[in-house]
């Protein structure tokens, strides 16, 4: 080591990910309770401290993969938190991600292997150091991301009604919009195809599916098309 770093204080470096889940018209969060000390026994985000060769990006995907066993997953890097007290333990710098995955689409078995729970994110419980702030900073950097990205097919099954994509932006957006505006709004973007096969028991017509066409908003976002919500 050369001596000029030697003189430098050392610290850990750790990786917080912030986990959000859609269901049952819900926004979820996917949270653990932690099985070591400090704070053993606590709820907490899943994490942890970055490996000699790993980069941030990929710590951060070898945990997602580790709790979810998904691969191909959106996640975004949201701030760092380096309070020197944050950690009881030791001085750890931490580095926050949300992440957007399908409930329908992860391992139930790892899932339980973590004592992992999908909770609400209206009834979040008291989290350990200062992972209350990390979660409220990703619902903040969520809200306005699915405002002007259409990062929210990301919490969607591949194939979807209009009434349950609605549910998701009013569970993200916490606000309420009106159907046939929504819906008027949606479709005139028109990166969204309509399938024919209808959701049964929605109501006597029924709900008709629709798929997210990544390649047809790439394609609209290259000629200068803008989202908004």
């Amino acid at each position: 080591m050369v001596a000029y770093y030697r003189k430098k204080d050392r610290f850990f470096i750790a990786v917080d990910c912030i986990i959000f889940g859609f269901e049952e018209g819900e926004l979820k969060l996917l949270l653990i309770k932690r099985n070591f000390d400090p704070a053993k026994g606590k709820w907490s985000l899943m994490g942890g401290f970055l490996s000699e060769n790993e980069t941030l990006d990929l710590a951060a995907k070898r945990i997602l993969d580790n709790l979810t066993g998904l691969s191909k997953i959106y996640m975004e890097q949201l701030f760092g938190f380096s309070q020197p007290d944050r950690d009881p333990g030791e001085r750890v710098i931490s580095v926050a991600y949300y992440a957007l995955i399908r409930i329908n689409e992860f391992d139930n078995k790892l899932i339980e292997q973590h004592g992992a729970e999908w909770i609400s994110v209206k009834e979040i419980p008291e989290l350990i150091f200062d992972h209350n702030q990390m979660v409220q900073n990703a619902i903040n950097k969520l809200q306005w991301n699915t405002r002007y990205k259409p990062i929210g097919f990301e919490l969607l099954p591949e194939k979807f009604t209009i009434p349950e994509l609605q549910a998701l932006y009013e569970a993200i957006q916490q606000k309420s919009y009106d159907r046939r505006n929504f819906s008027k709004k949606i479709l005139s973007m028109g990166f969204i195809n309509r399938l024919e096969e209808k959701q049964k028991g929605f109501s006597k017509k029924g709900a008709y599916f629709y798929k997210f066409d990544k390649q047809k908003y790439d394609e609209l976002s290259e000629k200068g098309f803008d989202f908004k919500l």
